[in-house]
């Protein structure tokens, strides 16, 4: 064996007479001699041309492996799957998404496991890879970067994909033709990127660069850049260092670290699927971590980000003036951010936003503290009889901060959305979406399908819309998902019935159903248990495996 620390993995798989076989194996897809001598890196892409998130992440592979050689590794090239969201979204097979980010966390875990990849470096494009890479490397906990593989460009008009989700409910009241529709729709995705506000791809990058799993700047660059290219040449150099150094994820992804990425998500408006996917990210890295540290967090740190849903700008404009390294330092500077929390260069945070120059003057996308969108977290958790274990909400308080309306019960999320584009839902309503939970899905779809219909309808401000499952981080208006426990388990949400008054206050956190306890406790009497909807196949395993929304729905716990 080696006395190489570098190697401790790869060794195993290739040293000694014994490993024979392997090594001719390797030989194949061009190894020589010198490297069997050298650290391995694996390069886990997630590229496919199914979507434009990931339709350029193989170069980018490449850019990583290039960089990974360059300083003395020898680097593999491997893939893992991407799905489409923005494809997928309001169907069946959305209830796939949120299953695709333990699919990704299992298979880089199993290739990494498998052939001795001492180090790796995982590119992620569309949001549910984020956080799928990240649990993979957690679970490995093997010197590691992430890299994020950018964010798209504005469309026609200042445009992008919600703005054509939009437009189908503008569409239904009356105000675009479907020539307009067909127009936004041929305009609005110019080409390779994620989805292009603060929406789940653009949070979840955000949050792991301010995690510290990032290079410095990875999170707030354009997917066709040199800037995002040498961003992974530098990531594949970094993991060499990090072996040197035997730095680790479990030695960055610490809990400070975690409430770093809390601060930075709530100043910038992200996507409540970020609670989501870093409760399971801690989960998986053995950090505590529970929905009231969000609420904790967010007392005291504003929403200082003009950024799209809810506000006006793009990641790319935001990319323009200096991405989210310039805020980082604003929060480290106010306290908000723990400084010394270790990172992947090697260097604490507050040496890496050292020299970090400020914001060019006259900028408006990122407020000051004395103005900012919100005084505090645009992220409200929410207790109540209707979510004793917790809900997720997103009020900016653009939307008004309370909400007192009749329940319109939907059993899913696509007769829902019949009833909001015939006019059915009226002003006044909650809605109310069931059996869309991570078990009663199964997959705990996201409901941009109807949030949007919502606001192309004109009723952002009249029309709240409750749920057990989630939001795509483009969802905006008086909406509450992630309700736990969910229908499926017979949790409150499955015994609301039409008519029945609901008040969601953002101020003092809860969400109530306007119903006595004696009458809740007779109509859970009378509730079943749904079926199965799946025997067999990934999504009944998912299914039986996976853990409420409020523990991040993850499907490995003990």
């Amino acid at each position: 064996m080696t006395d190489d620390k570098r190697r401790r993995h790869s060794s195993q798989v290739v040293d000694g007479i014994g490993k024979s076989a392997s090594r001719a194996m390797l030989r194949a897809v061009g190894f020589n001699d010198d490297d069997f001598k050298k650290p391995q890196v694996g390069i886990a892409s997630t590229w496919s041309n199914l979507t434009p998130c990931n339709m350029h992440i193989d170069g980018l592979a490449r850019q990583s492996a290039a960089g990974a050689d360059s300083a003395g590794g020898k680097s593999l090239i491997f893939n893992t799957i991407t799905v489409s969201d923005g494809i997928a979204n309001g169907t069946e097979g959305m209830k796939y998404s949120l299953v695709s980010r333990e699919v990704i966390a299992d298979s880089i875990e199993t290739v990494a496991g498998c052939e001795g990849f001492d180090g790796l470096v995982a590119i992620g494009g569309c949001d549910k890879n984020m956080p799928g890479c990240m649990m993979g490397l957690a679970r490995l906990n093997r010197p590691s970067v992430f890299v994020y593989g950018g964010t798209i460009m504005p469309g026609e008009n200042h445009t992008d994909i919600i703005s054509v989700f939009e437009a189908v409910g503008a569409h239904a009241r009356g105000d675009l033709d479907l020539i307009e529709v067909k127009q936004i729709e041929e305009t609005a995705i110019p080409g390779p990127g994620s989805c292009g506000g603060m929406y789940t791809a653009n949070t979840m990058a955000s949050a792991i660069e301010a995690m510290g799993m990032s290079l410095p700047g990875s999170s707030a660059q354009n997917a066709v850049s040199e800037t995002k290219e040498a961003d992974c040449r530098a990531a594949g150099a970094a993991v060499l260092e990090l072996l040197e150094r035997d730095i680790k994820p479990s030695d960055i992804m610490t809990r400070q670290a975690f409430e770093n990425a809390i601060a930075v998500v709530i100043a910038l408006g992200g996507s409540t699927n970020a609670v989501l996917h870093l409760l399971g990210m801690a989960s998986t890295i053995g950090v505590q971590l529970d929905l009231e540290d969000f609420v904790e967090i967010g007392k005291r740190v504003p929403v200082l980000a003009d950024l799209r849903p809810s506000g006006h700008y793009m990641m790319s404009e935001l990319v323009a003036i200096g991405g989210i390294q310039p805020l980082m330092k604003m929060l480290l500077e106010r306290g908000l951010l723990h400084g010394d929390c270790l990172t992947v260069t090697g260097k604490t945070l507050a040496e890496n936003l050292a020299d970090v120059e400020p914001y060019p003057e006259g900028q408006d996308i990122i407020r000051a503290f004395d103005n900012p969108i919100k005084a505090d977290s645009h992220l409200r958790i929410l207790y109540g009889n209707l979510a004793p274990t917790g809900s997720v909400a997103k009020i900016t308080g653009k939307e008004g901060t309370s909400f007192t309306g009749r329940a319109r019960v939907f059993h899913s999320e696509e007769e829902a959305q019949e009833r909001i584009l015939d006019g059915t839902v009226v002003a006044g309503d909650v809605l109310v979406i069931r059996y869309e939970g991570p078990k009663g899905g199964p997959g705990m779809r996201e409901m941009l399908s109807p949030t949007s219909a919502i606001m192309g309808k004109g009723l952002g401000n009249d029309v709240a819309l409750i749920t057990d499952g989630r939001f795509s981080g483009g969802s905006h208006g008086f909406v509450v998902g992630h309700i736990t426990p969910e229908a499926a388990e017979g949790g409150p949400i499955a015994l609301v019935e039409d008519g029945d008054t609901i008040t969601i206050d953002a101020v003092s956190n809860r969400i109530e159903l306007d119903v006595s306890e004696q009458t809740l406790e007779q109509r859970r009497q009378k509730w079943q248990a749904p079926a199965l909807r799946f025997e067999r196949g990934v999504l009944a395993k998912y299914a039986r495996t996976v853990s409420s929304a409020s523990k991040g729905a993850v499907t490995d716990l003990p």
